[in-house]
């Protein structure tokens, strides 16, 4: 990207791109999929399969103070557990531990947005989060955010978010994070509480070919 299009993109990330920026020049759009922003959706492009997604943003400016319920521990985790976390709690992902430890190579890695909250009583992983730093243009990302069926309701998500979010203080100049709109944990309402806001929808158009209609 050019200067221009990097501070276009500093000052409003959720609407320049429906990536990260440092994944925008490394990712090659398959030929059947098509990115569009909501406001230049037209009928013409709804005619294959919609998976809407949002992309927020936090500017550090504040971050909520999140305390730990008490029998749970934060620690780290390695690429087996966090993949084995991230499938038992997305049905549909089929992450691998090969795939996230690939991102401890890339220049975003961070080893201390890599995290883990324990059931002290079990060991188990109850809730889990993954962030990226791009020192570059000063962008914080939250890659992976999730908490177990059987942990939710007790405050583990939002501790996570701002758990991360206070690591980036100082570091980034504003932090990003997409999910899924159709999403039944409602994950959007999660970041709001936390304090991200001027969310866009993308849509991820699957067009099928005459063939397959």
């Amino acid at each position: 990207m050019t200067r221009t299009e990097a501070e276009a993109y500093k000052k409003d990330p959720c609407r320049a791109s429906s990536l990260p920026f440092w994944k925008i020049e490394q990712t090659a759009i398959p030929p059947h999929l098509r990115i569009i922003r909501d406001d230049e959706m037209t009928e013409d492009l709804n005619a294959g399969t919609d998976d809407p997604y949002f992309k927020t943003v936090h500017r550090l400016n504040t971050v909520p103070d999140a305390a730990l319920s008490d029998g749970f521990v934060l620690t780290s985790a390695d690429p087996e557990e966090l993949a084995a976390h991230i499938r038992e709690c997305y049905a549909a992902e089929r992450v691998t531990a090969d795939e996230l430890r690939s991102y401890t190579r890339t220049a975003v890695y961070d080893a201390e947005l890599w995290l883990a909250v324990r059931d002290r009583a079990t060991g188990r992983i109850a809730a889990s989060g993954i962030g990226a730093l791009d020192t570059r243009i000063g962008e914080g990302v939250l890659d992976w955010i999730q908490v177990s069926p059987a942990y939710r309701r007790k405050g583990l998500g939002t501790f996570i978010v701002c758990e991360l979010l206070r690591r980036m203080r100082g570091k980034a100049a504003f932090v990003t994070v997409s999910g899924r709109i159709n999403n039944p944990t409602d994950p959007m309402a999660l970041y709001r509480a936390c304090g991200f806001t001027d969310p866009v929808i993308w849509h991820v158009l699957s067009i099928h070919s005459e063939d397959e209609q």
